[in-house]
């Protein structure tokens, strides 16, 4: 019988014990929370079934879930709706996203205050707009000018937002320099050999770029922020702009890590150089625009990935309490629609599927939809059960 808290703690082996401890703590407030946090634990879990093993070979986000999508300022400057994060991108079949995605929204029904009956129905949401998308073969994308309803909201409150403003929350004044406020919630004290090590990071970055001094660094701190990379290496810097303080800029560094999904794939994967190259190569190949300034970073004995960390990043607040059925179901439908195009961005390359594959895959959603329902709701009710145990075992260590 698998040991749920120690093979927790034997994951997360060697991450930073500060931010380690957040993740924990978070972890132990909801089932949600917990499925976020442990990624590798639900595909080491994950059933088998002919709809997760028989389905076309995609390139998937893999830690495909409600949160794990949301607003941000593309590299061409327009703020989009899309997936946020592809730590663990990787290829697999892609029912392997649907049914992560799903359970969590089964798993989220409390969080977000809504009954089971409702969870199931915005789930039905989400499936069929993602088989409809991929049925007709053609990828959409989300900006202010086409989003709707809760996204629309999103979108039109993050435009007001300004980088001057988010570096006024984010930085403080001491001894007449500009500094990193390192308030325990965004951002933890880094020491001088953390400090001198991203500073060398990005100057090894700069070398690339032709405006070298737009990355010159004025402070680091430790970034706290999501739940599955929480004490993974994981930087915000500061850097000096054009000579004005209105200049100034956040830059977000994190260490890349190999894909939960590794230890399950029974499919020959491409090989890459290191880590930071396949998630920033699979972001560029899934979202419809990239974020501003994404990079891969490489040092002897490691990775990381690099980008702007900019006002425009939030999330939609997927509350039944405040916003009725409908309107969440519209979220969920943009959701499945995204991901159908994420999928369909991808297909034919390195090993993928091909386009009339998916597009068939797509018009015969009645035929595993079912069975995908019925495997998401086996999931989740692992996930509530293995979150139990966490929960036991994380109140008995700290009684």
């Amino acid at each position: 019988m698998l040991d749920v808290y120690s093979t927790i703690q034997s994951f997360n082996a060697g991450r930073d014990p500060e931010r380690l401890a957040m993740k924990y703590r978070k972890m132990r407030e909801s089932p949600f929370v917990f499925l976020r946090g442990t990624c590798h634990l639900f595909y080491q879990r994950l059933p088998k079934a002919d709809v997760l093993s028989k389905a076309p070979l995609a390139w998937v986000c893999g830690d495909l879930h409600l949160e794990n999508f949301g607003s941000y300022k593309g590299d061409n400057g327009l703020v989009y709706f899309d997936i946020s994060d592809f730590d663990e991108a990787a290829l697999a079949p892609l029912s392997w996203d649907l049914v992560r995605f799903l359970a969590s929204v089964l798993v989220a029904a409390r969080d977000m205050h809504a009954s089971g009956a409702d969870a199931r129905s915005l789930c039905k949401s989400f499936i069929d707009a993602y088989g409809t998308t991929l049925a007709s073969g053609k990828a959409l994308w989300v900006e202010r000018d086409t989003a709707q309803g809760l996204i629309k909201e999103l979108l039109d409150k993050v435009r007001r937002r300004t980088r001057s403003a988010l570096l006024k929350d984010r930085t403080r004044r001491a001894d007449g320099r500009l500094r990193l406020r390192t308030d325990g919630e965004h951002a933890l004290a880094a020491d001088d050999n953390d400090r001198d090590r991203v500073k060398r990071l990005i100057a090894k970055f700069a070398q690339s770029r032709e405006k070298r001094n737009s990355c010159k660094v004025l402070d680091v701190a430790r970034r706290v922020a999501g739940t599955g990379s929480l004490g993974v290496e994981r930087w915000v810097i500061l850097v000096e702009g054009g000579g004005s303080r209105g200049d100034n800029h956040l830059l977000d560094l994190k260490r890349a890590l190999p894909s939960s999904l590794d230890a399950r794939l029974k499919v020959r994967q491409p090989k890459w150089r290191v880590d930071s190259e396949r998630i920033v190569t699979l972001q560029q190949r899934s979202q419809a625009i990239s974020m501003a300034l994404l990079h891969p970073v490489q040092k002897r004995r490691g990775s990381y990935v690099l980008r702007a960390l900019l006002p425009s990043e939030d999330r939609v607040a997927l509350d039944a309490k405040d916003s009725s059925l409908s309107r969440l179901g519209g979220v969920l439908r943009d959701m499945g629609g995204i991901v159908a195009s994420a999928h369909l961005r991808g297909c034919g390359r390195s090993g993928s599927a091909s386009a009339d594959a998916l597009v068939t895959f797509g018009l015969e959603r009645k035929r595993w939809q079912k069975e995908l329902m019925a495997v998401a709701q086996q999931c989740a009710l692992q996930v509530r059960k293995d979150w139990q145990a966490f929960a036991s075992a994380y109140d008995a260590a700290h009684r």
